[in-house]
């Protein structure tokens, strides 16, 4: 035993000094290391949090309150959290709602600037409509490299991003609908997390681009917006509003989110505790907390919160903003009164802008070249053969793919779509917009655009003759479609209000920021009214940024179909789908409502008034996930993996899916989930899962989706928790909220 013993520490000691060798060895390599930068905050090799710690030691007071006014920004530029004394060169930030914008109708470019051409994918309610979370995340993937391209080629733009934007579409009147996936806080929140995941990249350590999130929270009403209140209770904000951006910053790690203009409850976001106590504290958040354009000022102004800027400013950086988006000499100014008052300690600012470096890091802004994976595009991998990516192949066929699957066939009456153009000889094309892809605020310019008419002349070739009118005389559009085989009358809005300004509309059926709808009568569609009279072979083509109450059309015109605005191939896309060259399988994300009649007052922001097809009891004109297909799916063999599911419990939810028509085609399988024996008010049902799969003729598949007990509880604002309670809960299957094909009961045991 005592050899054995002394053995043992002959060869514990001999461990030891090995040990010993080698912390001395990699202890002087790490001095050697350090060597190579001037400070610690340099040295990527370092802790993060440290690296934090030594940058804001070094940084003056002054140097703070740049950072935290950025000076950039507030100048209507790119921003830039730059440290010249210490060598620190920050980013600036870019919109990016469906492309990057340097360009187009906002003038995104600059003042005095040039603009830059990117690739322009659908508007965003356009690309929640595709239902497909794995082609979001290569659009926005694609975003985020031409950013970092621009960046590094142009020295333009910036690698934080501001999208996607998470509010919620609860009311088809609001003017910035277009931004929005829809009104399913699970289907917004899926989407959401995908865009993220894309600008972000997948490198586990740095990011590609940086997304910033629009506008926390409730910010679905443009009039008033700088001055009102959003009010609901507290199991809204948990349950409703708050969704997906939880689900962005718990599943897509988001960088950063904009707070909103408006107040919840009487207290404007950008002083929310709920900032700190819900968005920091439980979920986990440790990124930028940007205010919105001239927010802080407003705290004074508009919503009469603070009696004085300084007191505006220190409510803020208590908050949790640490950036803001102001007049820069105001609020420099007001920090350092509210620091010399003793509202602001500069230990505050510190904690503050933690968050903001952060983000800077994982850029790799403060890193070495050498050591950041992106750091090359579009400086040391520009080949010139190429081109810029936004003239790759690669990005047009993502853009025609993008653009594909968000059309939506909402009705086709006599198989009159899908098109041949073999046995057509003449297409009369009839529309204000037809002969153009309109831009919108938020979207950039891009390097081509596909007109609708572009698109239909370029499918059909010279053996068809089109005909173009704008529709505006409408004895000319009623006798140009007389003499054609079929007519294509593509109406809608404008999303600029035809480039009136940012607050001004001429029409009550349009909108933008800063304008909210007050009608949903289509004023264009009086020329679908003209043209089917003359011709009962007529499709409409909805090109519009909102929902509108086309009655008249659902009743008489034979087909309909709609997109959204902005895709450089829009025309190309639609005449993919107009020939069946496409399966439409875009799925609408929010309910169209038959006339205003069905919608509560617009300002009203409990939804449990019949609001969305959450709690709608009347019939709508086209329900939440509505759209048709040129074949035909069977739904059968709906099972449960488990007749139960218990606390923190996962179950499948199984059903065969069979194409029974003649064409393959995407399907669009959809859970919703309805509450049978609640002791608290529920929805009339919620959706929880959903996957868009393709199938060959005849083809049968079998979807899984899962179904978490945590999906199922509601928020107890007595107890401050969630709750999963005893109950039966109907799962339902269907193609959309109106359409389910197949229900099982599971009974819920806690």
């Amino acid at each position: 035993m005592r050899s054995c013993f002394g053995l043992f520490r002959v060869r514990l000691y001999s461990a030891m000094l090995a040990q010993i060798a080698l912390l001395c060895i990699g202890s002087a390599a790490l001095s050697n290391a350090q060597q190579q930068y001037q400070y610690p905050f340099q040295n990527p090799n370092l802790p993060t949090e440290q690296r934090i710690t030594d940058l804001l030691a070094r940084m003056t007071l002054e140097e703070k309150v740049d950072m935290l006014s950025n000076e950039a920004l507030s100048r209507g530029m790119m921003s830039t959290s730059d440290v010249p004394r210490l060598g620190v060169v920050g980013t600036g930030h870019v919109e990016g709602l469906h492309g990057v914008s340097l360009g187009g109708p906002g003038g995104w470019q600059g003042p005095g600037k040039v603009q830059i051409p990117t690739t322009q994918f659908p508007q965003a309610r356009g690309l929640g409509q595709t239902w497909d979370p794995v082609l979001l995340q290569k659009v926005a993937g694609v975003e985020g490299f031409e950013a970092r391209y621009i960046e590094g080629r142009y020295h333009r733009g910036g690698l934080i991003v501001r999208a996607p934007n998470a509010d919620l579409a609860r009311d088809p009147r609001w003017g910035r609908g277009e931004e929005s996936y829809g009104e399913d806080p699970y289907q917004t929140g899926t989407m959401a997390v995908a865009y993220v995941k894309g600008l972000q990249g997948s490198d586990p350590r740095y990011l590609l681009s940086a997304s910033l999130m629009k506008h926390f929270l409730a910010n679905s009403n443009e009039d008033g917006r700088t001055s009102g209140s959003s009010n609901f209770d507290e199991r809204l904000f948990r349950e409703y509003y708050s969704v997906p951006f939880r689900m962005a910053i718990e599943q897509g790690h988001v960088s950063g989110f904009m707070t909103a203009y408006n107040a919840w409850n009487g207290i404007p976001m950008a002083v929310q505790p709920v900032l700190k106590q819900v968005v920091i504290k439980e979920w986990g958040f440790d990124g930028i907390i940007c205010s919105d354009g001239g927010a802080i000022t407003n705290l004074v102004t508009q919503h009469h919160y603070y009696k004085t800027l300084p007191e505006a400013v220190a409510g803020a950086v208590h908050a949790g903003v640490n950036e803001f988006i102001d007049n820069y000499a105001k609020t420099t100014q007001a920090t350092r009164q509210a620091v010399a008052e003793g509202l602001l300690t500069e230990a505050d600012i510190d904690t503050d802008l933690r968050g903001l470096i952060r983000v800077m890091i994982r850029l790799g802004l403060l890193d070495p070249a050498s050591r950041v994976p992106y750091s090359g595009i579009g400086i040391t991998d520009v080949n010139p053969a190429k081109g810029d990516p936004w003239y790759w192949p690669s990005e047009k066929e993502l853009a025609r793919k993008a653009t594909d699957e968000s059309i939506v066939l909402l009705k086709n009456d006599h198989g009159l779509l899908p098109l041949d153009a073999a046995k057509l000889k003449s297409i009369a094309v009839i529309g204000p917009s037809a002969d153009t892809v309109l831009g919108d605020l938020y979207g950039g310019t891009p390097p081509y655009a596909i007109s609708p008419l572009e698109g239909i002349r370029g499918r059909v070739g010279s053996g068809v003759t089109v005909n173009f009118a704008t529709g505006t005389d409408l004895s000319q559009a009623a006798q140009l479609a007389r003499q054609s085989d079929v007519a294509i009358v593509i109406i809608g809005n404008s999303p600029t209000c035809g480039g009136r300004g940012w607050h001004h509309c001429a029409l009550p059926s349009e909108g933008h920021e800063g304008v909210d709808r007050t009608s949903l009568t289509l004023e264009q569609e009086q020329i679908a009214k003209a043209v089917f009279a003359a011709n009962p072979r007529t499709i409409v083509v909805l090109n519009a940024n909102f929902p509108y109450a086309t009655t008249w059309s659902q009743e008489h015109v034979p087909s309909i179909v709609e997109m959204t605005h902005s895709s450089q191939e829009e025309g190309g896309g639609l005449a993919d789908v107009l020939f069946g060259d496409y399966d439409p399988a875009g799925r609408l994300t929010q309910t169209w409502v038959a006339s205003m009649d069905q919608l509560p007052p617009m300002k009203d922001y409990d939804i449990r008034h019949g609001r969305t097809y959450m709690y709608l009891s009347q019939k709508p004109l086209y329900a939440f996930g509505y759209g048709l297909s040129y074949t035909t799916f069977r739904y059968s063999n709906l099972h449960l993996s488990s007749a139960t599911l218990h606390a923190n419990g996962t179950l499948h939810v199984h059903v065969d899916v069979r194409n029974t028509g003649k064409r393959g085609g995407d399907e669009v399988v959809q859970l919703y989930v309805k509450h049978l024996n609640s002791k608290v008010e529920r929805p009339i049902e919620e959706l929880k899962g959903f996957d868009r799969i393709h199938l060959a003729p005849g083809e049968t598949k079998t979807v899984s989706l899962p179904l978490t007990a945590d999906a199922l509880r509601y928020w107890d604002t007595a107890a401050n928790r969630w709750v999963l309670e005893p109950d039966k809960v109907q799962v339902r299957i269907g193609s959309s909220s109106d359409d389910i094909r197949a229900t099982q009961t599971l009974q819920i045991t806690p």
